[in-house]
């Protein structure tokens, strides 16, 4: 599995990527040039590179307090958010900067937000039933609109400007007309039954279709101010977009000349209507079966969807928190990203080369990412949760179970795009578990909370790309073999390398080995104190490793049972373990969040890595073995990269350097080019070099004119660097003259107002007093007993003389 090259243990792996929630629920606005769009994500606004799906920046409110509405003024420059805290921000956004915070003057959050067509004025429409109209220009208020009864939900100015007028719906489900001049309400549209969720204006000003939950749009002559047609559309509308006048709509079944408008709501499918008639001319082919009734519906239900010219798309916002993308000519799918993933049970790498990554996060829907663009699939089929899964070794077919009892076999076509190939039944509670098959495609181990594992053939017809090509509608698989494995749970499921062999981890602390061709019991491992999570077979050796919720990871050998280690160190209950480094290295994750890799021969924990917040259940490795991937009960999916070789190329690079410059240092030092050296020796960071060149300057005849012409032509930072040196060398009465005559030299060449601007001047003066204090007493009296000798010395000189002269005499 591992590419081919000497075996190199690893011993680090670093974040490449992460995947987090980046919308959480709300309204998402897109640039009009089509590159950014604005999701709100609780406190943060997050701004995503509709390209590549990638977070460009998160605007976040210093009071931490959620965003409640957000307006992008339609020529890209002005945002402005407002949240709970009432207080109304302006951004740069691009350059992720607050230019201006000012009181929304609501008594309650604002609920809705719109810029007119020349940015220059803005609406905020309250929860206190007030509308306030803000000029962005001179920054001031200049309406208050009374009189709105409920929250203002919906605000829109009317796109003439000449006209001053300003939309507005509340919570009793009509529609005022605002005339800016007089600040009074002029008109009231009165026809909707339940909450109007969006206006839209036809391009000669005089029309308006609205849309509501009342499964209606209306449209209104504004001139009039009257209902001009009903167009009953059959489900909760969530928006009504008008399609433009210019453009080819053909495929959308738009035939004639007038008005059409594109609808999305709770059946999650996008219709085309057309005005004169009321009739629907188009309804969006999905991949889940539309059903009736309410509370299937809103599991798919839209909840915003607009046009985006610039890019020629319609965007649409599920409830799911999915933003889909589609051509707007001909509502093909182009896109899809995915902005909340809930809990992550389960993650593996797919795809050739190791291109995508499914996911299963707490839902009955899986999620296909391709891992360059972020496109999301969406794949369609279980009625509940999924639970685990399992790719195999070519990594384009795939393997899902579910609490719905259910397996489900998906394959990856040439084009990229995942079906399902078959389905099997046949467990009696949800299904925990699964395995592939290793050598080949041929099949498939489950095991479930029954307590039973069960195999299942993969049909030829599924594996040869020929046939599967031809396949309709999914196959129905039937378990081969089923068999009672354990009095509790089974967690874990896994099949040997060879194909041979099962091996199953439960609840009761046990780990089993089987024969996977009539599912025999071979052996039981035992010695785990508790439940275990998770079974790997070996890659290369005939070698079990198991995790458990005691907090430790075993070896065991196939051949006898026996434990032949145990890997402590995690404090929590270890969820997953994998084979890396062609199985001489484990990776476990555990319930805090944390990775663990291991080396097998040393038992050692070469390295922890914190990544995510809470329990890791998903952990893969892709086949070049550089690769893994993890996911988490936090709703994030992290990619790491094994950065071990990157680690000691730097490491290597950083000691030829370090070589390198020592070797200069000591050529500088004999050649007495001292300014150089102690350059050298400060950017090092090596006091004790700047020491020895500064003995070396000193030693020199009239050494201390040198020192102090050195010292002068040092930089500011580098004269730092120093003082921070001699505070330590100050401190032993050997080094103490270098470092005073340093002092001396900055004393006297540098005036005090610069040397208070030195970083660390204070503590460095605090620590150089006492020494130089203690340094200066023993002077003095090292000087006092000189004087003392040199008295003597004189005495005894003087009586040596009157000695003589007596002998003389």
């Amino acid at each position: 599995m591992a590419a081919a090259g000497p075996l190199r243990f690893k011993s680090n792996y670093a974040v490449s990527r992460r995947m987090e929630p980046f919308y959480t629920g709300g309204r998402v606005q897109v640039s009009r040039d089509g590159t950014a769009m604005f999701c709100p994500c609780g406190t943060r606004l997050n701004v995503i590179d509709l390209e590549t799906g990638a977070r460009l920046h998160s605007l976040e409110q210093d009071d931490q307090e959620d965003i409640t509405s957000f307006a992008l003024s339609p020529d890209d420059e002005i945002l402005v958010t407002g949240s709970r805290a009432l207080l109304l921000k302006q951004w740069n956004w691009r350059e992720n900067k607050c230019v201006r915070t000012w009181k929304a003057v609501h008594v309650a959050p604002v609920a809705s937000m719109a810029f007119d067509s020349t940015s220059t004025l803005l609406a905020s429409g309250g929860c206190d039933s007030t509308i306030k109209i803000w000029d962005m220009i001179k920054q001031y208020c200049t309406h208050n609109l009374k009189g709105s009864s409920g929250v203002v939900h919906l605000v829109e100015f009317h796109p003439d400007i000449s006209r001053l007028q300003l939309l507005s719906s509340s919570t009793d489900y009509k529609i005022r007309i605002w005339d800016l001049n007089s600040s009074k309400c002029v008109a009231m549209l009165d026809g909707h039954f339940s909450a109007v969720t969006s206006l839209a204006f036809a391009a000669d000003g005089n029309t308006l279709i609205s849309s509501g939950r009342d499964k209606i749009c209306m449209v209104w002559n504004l001139e009039t101010r009257e209902s001009k047609r009903t167009v009953p559309i059959y489900e909760s509308v969530e928006a009504a977009v008008l399609l433009p006048e210019k453009g080819d709509f053909s495929q959308l079944g738009v035939k004639k000349q007038g008005l059409h408008f594109l609808t999305a709501g709770s059946k999650g499918v996008l219709k085309i209507w057309e005005v004169a008639t009321a009739a629907c001319v188009y309804t969006q082919p999905v991949p889940f079966e539309p059903v009736e009734s309410k509370e299937e519906a809103s599991k798919h239900s839209l909840t915003q969807c607009m046009l985006v010219p610039e890019r020629n798309e319609v965007v649409t916002v599920s409830v799911e928190h999915n933003i889909v993308l589609y051509d707007a000519q001909t509502l093909q799918l182009r896109k899809q990203l995915a902005g909340y993933n809930d809990e992550v049970l389960d993650v593996k790498f797919l795809g050739p080369g190791d291109s995508h990554i499914v996911v299963a996060t707490n839902s009955p829907q899986l999620k296909v990412f391709e891992l360059a663009t972020s496109h999301c699939q969406i794949l369609y089929g279980h009625t509940e949760t999924i639970l685990a899964l399992d790719v195999f070794r070519k990594g384009l077919m795939f393997v899902s179970c579910a609490k719905d009892k259910s397996i489900r076999v998906w394959r990856m076509n040439k084009d990229r795009r995942v079906i399902c190939v078959a389905q099997g039944l046949g467990h009696a509670h949800g299904v925990g578990a699964v395995s592939c098959s290793r050598m080949k495609e041929s099949f498939v181990v489950t095991s479930s909370q029954d307590c039973t594992i069960k195999v299942w053939n993969i049909p030829e017809s599924l594996t040869s790309k020929a046939k599967a090509a031809l396949i309709s509608s999914p196959e129905t698989l039937h378990a081969e073999v089923t068999e009672r494995g354990h009095d509790k749970d089974i967690n874990s499921v896994a099949v040997s390398p060879n194909d041979k062999l099962i091996a199953t981890g439960s609840q009761d602390r046990l780990a089993k080995l089987w024969s996977c061709s009539d599912c025999s019991l071979l052996g039981v491992f035992t010695g785990h104190k508790r439940g275990i999570w998770c079974v790997q077979f070996s890659p290369v050796d005939q070698i079990l490793a198991t995790s458990s919720a005691d907090g430790t990871l075993k070896l065991w050998g196939l051949q006898d049972f026996s434990c032949l280690k145990t890997f402590e160190g995690h404090d929590a209950s270890v969820l997953k373990v994998i084979f890396v480094s062609r199985g001489t290295q484990l990776l476990s994750s555990g319930s805090d969040g944390l990775l663990k890799l291991w080396t097998i021969k040393t038992n050692e924990c070469v390295k922890t890595l914190d990544g995510h917040e809470d329990k890791i259940w998903g952990l893969h490795s892709n086949k070049q073995d550089d690769m893994v991937v993890t996911a988490s009960s936090d709703s994030s999916i992290t990619l790491w990269k094994d950065v071990t070789e990157i680690e000691q190329e730097e490491a290597q690079a950083k000691q030829e350097e370090q070589i390198m410059k020592e070797q200069e240092l000591s050529n500088l030092l004999h050649e007495k080019r001292y300014l150089k050296a102690l350059g050298l020796a400060i950017s090092l960071d090596r006091p004790h070099t700047v020491l020895t060149v500064i003995k070396a300057i000193l030693k020199e005849s009239d050494g201390r004119k040198h020192l102090e012409e050195n010292i002068v032509r040092l930089r500011k930072d580098q004269k730092e660097a120093v003082l921070a040196f001699l505070v330590t060398w100050n401190t032993n009465s050997r080094n103490c003259h270098e470092a005073q005559a340093v002092i001396e030299t900055l004393l006297k060449h540098e005036a005090p107002d610069s040397l208070l601007q030195y970083s660390g001047i204070k503590s460095a003066v605090e620590s150089l007093l006492p020494y130089t204090e203690r340094h200066f007493q023993r002077l003095s009296r090292l000087l006092q007993a000189s004087m003392f000798i040199d008295f003597m010395w004189q005495n005894m000189r003087l009586a040596d003389a009157s000695q003589q002269e007596d002998v003389t005499l």
